[in-house]
């Protein structure tokens, strides 16, 4: 699993937040995202789904969101707390 050009990234996340085992994470988080396990994995789909999710893409485009912005969007999809997301927030006045 490759990192930003599959769903690494996001199965990663899963295995540090909730100590999950990696095919349990890869589990989770296809079922969070509405996908196969075999999907995750599958870089052709997975570029063009986290381009249209704006989850962030190894090449980014001008106007393409990267780095807050689109964890932002991978916060709210997969229903968790990301530390960095918050910390942002909270220097912006935006807390929830």
């Amino acid at each position: 699993m490759g990192g930003i050009k599959t769903a690494g990234d996001l199965v990663f996340r899963m295995q540090l937040m909730y100590g999950m085992r990696i095919n349990e994470a890869k589990k989770a988080v296809a079922d969070q995202l509405g996908i196969t396990v075999e999907q995750l994995g599958d870089i052709d789909f997975m570029s063009g789904f986290r381009a249209d999710r704006g989850f962030g893409v190894c090449m980014p485009k001008a106007g393409d969101p990267t780095g807050v912005a689109a964890k932002i969007r991978i916060e709210k999809a997969m229903d968790i707390k990301i530390n960095s997301v918050r910390v942002w927030k909270e220097k912006a006045g935006l807390s929830d």
